[in-house]
């Protein structure tokens, strides 16, 4: 049985934020991928469209999360799920953010320049 626990993660860093993979392939999840996302405060992400779903669940404080143009402010319980092809953006205001992110396998993050990124903790 894989188990990774708190203190084993990799760990990416882009655009401001920290990206901490627990379910990848490397760990033995073969469909799915899981990180912890860890949002500095004043963090303005990157409008990016996602070509899978992906789900956020708010551990910790307050991040904005905008879907097609479409904003909403969410709090630690939250939960908000991204469909395959939409554009979002996550950002945070005066405090920092921590959220769980879910998607399958194989996501990718199209740039508005047209640069698509495969991101590592998602492989």
């Amino acid at each position: 049985m894989p188990v990774i626990r708190s203190t084993e993660p990799i760990t990416h860093e882009l655009h401001g934020a920290r990206f901490h993979s627990y379910a990848t392939g490397a760990t033995g999840s073969t469909e799915l991928r899981s990180w912890r996302l860890e949002l500095p405060a004043g963090v303005e992400g990157v409008e990016h469209t996602v070509s899978r779903e992906e789900v956020f669940l708010v551990l910790s404080g307050a991040p904005r999360l905008s879907l097609d143009g479409e904003a909403a402010v969410l709090a630690a319980g939250d939960v908000a799920v991204a469909p395959a092809g939409s554009r979002l953006r996550i950002a945070t205001g005066d405090t920092p953010a921590t959220v769980w992110v879910t998607t399958s396998a194989g996501l990718t993050a199209t740039l508005p320049d047209g640069t698509v990124i495969s991101p590592p903790w998602a492989a």
